[in-house]
């Protein structure tokens, strides 16, 4: 069986490639402005057995907004296409050894398959280590994959409005931001044409990047150093929130890496909230945008 952890390790990975119960999915996804094609990527180099999760397909393609959750019926018929049930042991990897694979983790948790994990190091780690790749498509047979999905992890921007107005009183929900410090601060103009710069009133800022290094987290104890220097209060309820809801699951695997469970997204992040319009935003100087 996996460890209690939601990584599983090289060794592990490589010792289960020829379980049949195993499901390999490669889940790399790269930025629009990187020129990089993933799926190309995964032509040309994957773990054998592995099959690619489209993160801009195997989603809700008929909202204004990128990747966004995809309708469990369109979610349970894509995946299955893919060969996989919602009872297999799910392997989750991607290109950078943690980026987007949190991201197709969390889709997959949220949606019910409860034995789903996350390559520790991804692919980068598992070429260091001279270990097999396969080149070309993995075709595989259709399997019914049969969401049970958990109810209220995928936050929208009414629950988000609603928990600052209530936060404005006293903290009780908080709203961590991963994405950078200067984006956070509305030093640095979004990637994203057309959306404002700054910040969600009450939020914290974290970003994802300092929770990793070598494409992995960094020790428990600095996960839990770090959040706390960042203003975490880690007894209470936490919502994550990024650029375009790529990112924010990185902060709910790491909680549960640390045993909490923490899976609340904020589905549509800055892609949705710096839109021009009524949603608050604030500036640098703390003033409304």
């Amino acid at each position: 069986m996996p460890p209690s952890s939601p990584f599983v390790d090289t060794n592990w990975l490589a010792a289960h490639l020829s379980s049949p119960d195993v499901c390999i999915v490669d889940s790399s996804w790269h930025l629009p402005n990187t020129g990089r094609d993933a799926r190309s990527e995964f032509l040309a180099a994957h773990i054998p057995g592995a099959v690619h999760f489209d993160l801009d397909l195997i989603a809700d393609t008929s909202l204004n907004l990128p990747h966004m959750v995809a309708p469990v019926e369109i979610f349970s018929k894509m995946v299955g296409d893919l060969g996989i049930r919602e009872t297999n042991t799910i392997i989750v990897y991607d290109s950078a050894g943690l980026f987007s694979a949190a991201r197709v983790w969390w889709n997959f948790k949220i949606m019910g398959a409860q034995n789903c994990y996350v390559l520790e190091g991804g692919l980068p780690k598992w070429l260091m280590e001279n270990r097999p790749i396969h080149q070309g498509d993995s075709l595989q047979s259709h399997r019914p994959f049969h969401a049970n999905p958990v109810p209220n992890q995928v936050v929208d921007k009414h629950v988000l409005l609603k928990c600052i107005q209530e936060n404005a009183g006293s903290l009780r929900t908080q709203i961590v931001d991963v994405r950078s410090n200067m984006r956070f601060a509305g030093l640095e103009v979004e990637p994203r044409s057309g959306l404002r710069s700054g910040y969600m009133p009450t939020s914290i800022n974290l970003p994802f990047v300092d929770l990793i290094e070598n494409g992995q987290f960094i020790e428990n104890n600095r996960l839990v150093q770090r959040m706390e220097a960042a203003g975490i209060d880690l007894t209470l309820p936490i919502i994550s929130t990024c650029g375009s809801g790529v990112t924010a699951p990185l902060l709910s695997l790491a909680l549960a890496e640390l045993g909490i469970e923490s899976m609340r997204v904020y589905d549509g992040s800055w892609a949705e909230w710096g839109m021009q319009g009524p949603l608050p935003v604030l500036g640098a100087d703390g003033l409304s945008v």
